[in-house]
């Protein structure tokens, strides 16, 4: 059997990096080009010296792409909305790990952006490619986008709760996201400099972060259909790790139940999922979930504690943002649009210790 061939439009960042790293060692995939306007004529390792012999591609201008089967954009939001018909023009599926498509609403997407949507008619259109919630949309899709590394975390965390039916949605939905320095990109800022950033504990977004719409959008459909109604209060802080997300959430339920009603809750939803975990231990240090021992990983590990007296569920949840929060979860969609088995690429279990 042939191998599919697939090219990556921004390929020099971090999520470009990675996925390079992924179908390089995919059963089923050729990279045929890897796209880079500031780093065309460079081989790939230039950029990602953890495939120095592993890999001699070149980038090649942007300007330069052919025709592929299945083309990913990890280009900086908003510029992948503006060309996104030269790029469908290129390959008959397409996948744009930026936040260009993640609403299917253009009033959601005014309302948390800004600004209208260059390509208002295709946000519809577009899958959103967590394969934990839409597995079977994806075998037909053309369009996917990617899941924001945050917003994965939350709703993965949330999500067997608000399909089940027992969330009180007229008390607040509290999450706060701590977040590692590479979710901010492979480009140099102030927030980025060694002696600012080290040893940092900085609230960033406190109000106000675009990821609320996605669980908005998400935690809504699996609740009724529509947009969630319910206050969505969410903060995301840095912390002093490269890689990683732990997300700590407080939902509050809508009728009594006790810590093994909620077991049952998490265990029919993810026992058959191949990268969602269930991490509850009574002892050890490792009892909750831990982003450090999810780098590299495609894995989310997900806990909770239930406070019976307040009808309230904290949930933890923790995965590797250039991972299952961009990448990862790109490559396990695309193994879903074409029918592989889901783990193809997948398998790397992380490191312990590291």
């Amino acid at each position: 059997m042939s191998r599919v061939r697939v090219s990556i439009v921004g390929g020099s960042g971090y999520t470009g990096g990675e996925l390079i790293r992924l179908l390089l060692f995919h059963p089923m995939v050729e990279i045929s080009q890897v796209a880079s306007g500031s780093q065309a004529g460079h081989f790939v390792h230039s950029a990602h010296p953890n495939l120095r012999k592993i890999s001699t591609l070149r980038f090649c201008h942007p300007d330069d792409l052919t025709a592929c089967d299945v083309l990913f954009l990890c280009l900086p939001h908003g510029v992948s909305s503006g060309e996104i018909e030269r790029y469908r023009g290129l390959a008959p599926r397409v996948i744009d790990l930026s936040g260009d498509f993640r609403l299917r609403s253009p009033e959601l997407y005014q309302r948390w952006y800004g600004h209208q949507h260059p390509a208002s008619d295709l946000l519809p259109k577009a899958v959103y490619g967590l394969p934990e919630l839409h597995r079977g949309e994806l075998t037909e899709a053309t369009l996917v986008s990617g899941t924001g590394c945050m917003a994965t975390t939350s709703i993965l965390g949330l999500a067997p709760l608000y399909r089940a039916g027992v969330v009180n949605q007229a008390l607040p939905l509290v999450v706060e996201a701590k977040v590692g320095s590479s979710a901010a990109g492979a480009k140099a800022g102030p927030s980025s400099h060694h002696p600012d950033r080290s040893g940092a504990v900085r609230s960033f977004e406190p109000t106000g972060h675009r990821h609320s719409a996605e669980l908005i959008q998400e935690l809504g459909q699996l609740d009724g259909g529509a947009d969630l109604k319910q206050i969505v209060a969410f903060s995301a802080t840095a912390v002093e790790l490269v890689r990683g997300i732990l997300v700590t959430a407080h939902v509050f339920l809508n009728e009594d139940l006790e810590e093994k009603a909620i077991w049952r809750i998490f265990r029919e939803a993810y026992q058959r999922e191949p990268f969602m975990r269930l991490v509850k231990e009574r002892n050890g240090v490792y009892r909750y979930p831990e982003p450090k021992i999810l780098a590299g990983s495609n894995y989310c590990d997900v806990g909770f504690e239930v406070d019976v007296e307040q009808r309230r569920v904290v949930v933890m949840a923790a995965l590797d943002n250039l991972m299952k929060g961009a990448a990862g979860n790109g490559v396990q969609a695309l193994n879903c649009m074409l029918g592989w088995d889901e783990t193809l690429g997948l398998t790397f279990p992380g490191l312990h210790p590291v």
